[in-house]
């Protein structure tokens, strides 16, 4: 079945395709910059579910609603690379999750704005599920933040 989206369904999936694609570059290029190896992999795996949320939402553009995927991403350990002490790698790890976990929470914001717009109940869950995933990154980069002193 194909669907057709309004003019305004159609608007805000291009605002998520251009939040996504921001998110994909900003993890790449964070994973290019991150000091910590536990950092860059993050940033990596990150980057790969924004790549799919992308591909889902370029899907809903032409018409088809994919199944929410069932596999959420492991949530990762992670062990402190940084103690207390200020360092200039620290700080740049830090800059750069701190960057982060601001464009999860705008990207969050922006899903959770934009599933109360749409009118087909599929495509409004698997928004939601998107919004999950995003909530799931803040998570994961707080939980890293954490771990490394980084956040009070």
């Amino acid at each position: 079945m194909n669907m057709q989206l309004t003019p305004k369904e159609r608007s805000l999936i291009q605002d998520l395709k251009g939040q996504e694609q921001l998110c994909i570059d900003k993890y790449n290029r964070g994973a290019a910059s991150a000091v910590d190896g536990q950092l860059k992999g993050l940033f990596t795996q990150i980057a790969r579910t924004e790549q799919q949320h992308l591909d889902t939402l370029t899907q809903i553009e032409n018409g088809t609603v994919p199944q929410p995927s069932n596999g959420a991403a492991q949530m990762p350990t992670f062990t402190a690379t940084y103690t207390d002490a200020p360092s200039p790698d620290k700080e740049n790890d830090c800059y750069l999750c701190t960057d982060a976990l601001t464009t999860e929470k705008h990207a969050s914001t922006l899903y959770d704005t934009c599933i109360f717009e749409f009118k087909d109940e599929n495509t409004r869950k698997v928004l939601g599920h998107i919004q999950g995933e995003e909530q799931g990154h803040g998570k994961m980069i707080y939980d890293y933040m954490q771990a490394n002193h980084m956040y009070s």
